[in-house]
C-alpha cells in the first residue's frame, strides 16, 4: 500500500514543474514531510481546458456513498481490480488525477519481526507523479467533499525487498494521456499502471517517528 508520502517543495515549484499557468489560483500549501490518510493533499487534474492544482481529501468517498466511513478502506486502489470495484470503476474512466510527491514511506519487515521505515525517492531528487482517482460526495449538510485515492501496483525490484506493493508513478511522457478526460478506454489506461523503473529510485532508512501522524517536520526525511 501507500500510506505516507512527502511533498517538501513550494507550491510555486510545483506549478513550475507541471507548467501550470502562473495566473491560476494558487492553493494553500506548505512543505510536508509526513502526509497521512484523511488529510488534504495537493492533486492535479485537467478540467477539459487546462491543468488545475488543488486540494483533495485522501480517502476516496464515492458519490453514491451513504457516509464517509468508506474512506478508511479507499486510501489506495489496486491497479489490477479498478474495473471490479464499484468505488473506483467510474472514476477510473472519467476522474483521474495526479498526486505529486517527492518521496513515500514504507515499512520493511526484518526477520525478527521488527519494522524499519524507509523513504523511497527518485535518485535525481525530482518530483514524481502518483496516479490517483477522485470523486465528489455530498455530506448531510449538502456540502461538496472532494476526495481521492492513490493507485498501487506490484513492486519493482527495489521495492520487492521492502513491501509487496508500491504506488503507480506515471512517467512524464504519459501524464497528458492519464489526465485526458476524453480517454475512457480502461484497457488503454491500464497500460500506464506499471511499476516504475527501479533503476531510477533509491530507498533509505528514516526514524520511526514517521509512524506518528502528528510529526511533520524536516527530521522525518533525514537518513539514519
Amino acid at each position: 500500500m501507500c500510506g505516507r508520502f512527502t511533498l517538501t517543495v513550494t507550491v510555486e515549484q510545483l506549478m513550475a514543474y507541471y507548467s501550470i499557468d502562473s495566473r491560476a489560483a494558487i492553493p494553500f500549501h506548505t512543505p510536508r514531510y509526513n502526509i497521512a490518510p484523511s488529510q488534504a493533499v495537493l492533486a492535479l487534474i485537467h478540467d477539459g481546458t487546462k491543468l488545475r492544482l488543488g486540494p483533495l481529501k485522501w480517502g476516496l468517498v464515492p458519490a453514491w456513498a451513504k457516509d464517509d466511513k468508506i474512506a478508511w478502506r479507499t486510501i489506495n486502489a489496486r491497479a489490477e481490480t479498478l474495473q471490479e470495484k464499484p468505488a473506483f470503476r467510474l472514476p477510473f474512466e472519467r476522474k483521474r488525477c495526479i498526486i505529486p510527491a517527492d518521496g513515500f514511506y514504507e515499512w520493511k519487515r526484518h526477520a525478527d519481526g521488527t519494522k524499519q521505515p524507509m523513504r523511497i525517492v527518485r535518485k535525481d531528487g525530482k518530483l514524481f507523479s502518483m496516479a490517483g482517482l477522485y470523486d465528489t460526495w455530498l455530506n448531510a449538510e449538502g456540502e461538496k467533499v472532494s476526495t481521492c485515492t492513490i493507485i498501487t501496483t506490484e513492486p519493482n525490484e527495489l521495492m520487492a525487498s521492502i513491501h509487496d506493493r508500491m504506488p503507480v508513478i506515471v512517467p512524464e511522457e504519459q501524464l497528458s494521456f492519464w489526465l485526458d478526460r476524453r480517454i475512457t478506454d480502461t484497457g488503454q489506461l491500464q497500460s500506464v499502471l506499471r511499476p516504475y523503473s527501479a533503476a531510477e529510485m533509491e530507498a533509505y532508512p528514516v526514524d520511526a517517528k514517521v509512524g506518528n501522524t502528528r510529526v511533520d517536520d524536516p527530521t522525518c526525511i533525514q537518513t539514519l
